[in-house]
Order: C-alpha cells, then sequence, then structure tokens
C-alpha cells in the first residue's frame, strides 16, 4: 500500500480557485472544487480504463453493454431495448455496439420466444468468459486506484457521492 496522500494537499483544482478568487472575489467557488475535482478524477480513471479495457481486445462501450448482459443473469438475455433503456444511450449507439460485439463472437441476437417480431440479446459462451475476466480484473484496477485511500474512508466517499449523485438529479430536473 502506498503512502496515504494527506488531505492539505493543493491540487490543480485549487489553483483554479485561486484564480478566479483573485479575479473574481465576489464568486462562491464551492461547487466548482467539487465538480472540479470530479471531473478531472472520472476523465483519468476513465482512461485508464478504457487502455485496461484494451487488454481484453474491448472497448469502454463494449465491456458496459457485457457488463450489463452479465448482471442481468440468466440465459434468456435482454431484448435491445431494454439494453438501450438500463445503459441510457440510443437505439443508434446500441445498434453499433452490438453489431460489434456479435462480429466479435461476444454475443448473439435471437428471436424472442415470446414475442416473434422482438429479439433477445444473449451472452455467447466467450463474451460471458470474456466479462467475468474483464470484471474481475478491472475492480482490481480500481482498487488500485484508491489504495492510498483507507478503506473507511472510500466508504465515506462512496456514501458522500451517492447523497451528491441524488441532489444534482433531483436539481436538474429544475432546469
Amino acid at each position: 500500500m502506498c503512502d496515504a496522500l494527506p488531505v492539505t494537499e493543493r491540487d490543480g483544482v485549487d489553483a483554479i480557485i485561486d484564480q478566479w478568487a483573485a479575479e473574481r472575489p465576489d464568486l462562491e467557488t464551492g461547487a466548482m472544487a467539487v465538480f472540479g475535482r470530479i471531473y478531472r478524477a472520472a476523465a483519468v480513471a476513465g482512461n485508464a480504463q478504457e487502455r485496461f479495457h484494451a487488454r481484453f481486445g474491448i472497448t469502454r462501450a463494449d465491456f458496459d453493454v457485457l457488463a450489463t448482459l452479465r448482471r442481468a443473469g440468466g440465459a434468456a438475455g435482454l431484448s435491445p431495448g431494454r439494453l438501450t433503456a438500463e445503459m441510457m444511450l440510443s437505439s443508434g449507439g446500441m445498434t453499433s455496439r452490438l453489431d460489434r460485439l456479435e462480429r466479435a463472437g461476444h454475443i448473439v441476437r435471437m428471436p424472442d420466444p415470446g414475442d416473434r417480431r422482438a429479439l433477445l440479446v444473449r451472452l455467447t459462451d466467450s463474451g460471458q468468459q470474456l466479462i467475468d475476466e474483464a470484471v474481475g480484473a478491472g475492480l482490481a484496477q480500481q482498487q488500485r486506484m484508491l489504495a492510498d485511500l483507507p478503506a473507511d474512508r472510500v466508504r465515506r466517499i462512496a456514501d458522500d457521492l451517492r447523497d451528491l449523485l441524488a441532489s444534482v438529479e433531483r436539481h436538474a430536473a429544475e432546469d
């Protein structure tokens, strides 16, 4: 485990806030401190995850589809519409992902036995093996990215972020 980073260490977001304070001391920048760090952490972690997924021959988008199917469990699969809704995507974006994953042999699209007009998307054996390996390795990588923080602090951050997300979702709907 690496030495824990001191809480008081200054970062690039502090520099931006200092610049705004010099130019516009009337601004309240507390929200900027929160969201600036969230955006930067998400970008750094997202880029690291993208590079990590490439080791498995998939993109982050591919991973999301495979993981959603895997989490759904069962051999029946999901309809493309349900998959699209669970992933909050457009149908066009989902179609291209499914095409790519089907060509790679990780999913199959098959008729829905309950509705001849509909399809179900299902993991193949190779797709399930791939996602099982990728999710385990990916979680280990995420744990390494948090290694400087004690477990109780990670839990507090997760709880705080849950509250933050609820507030952002509630107030974003007002706009």
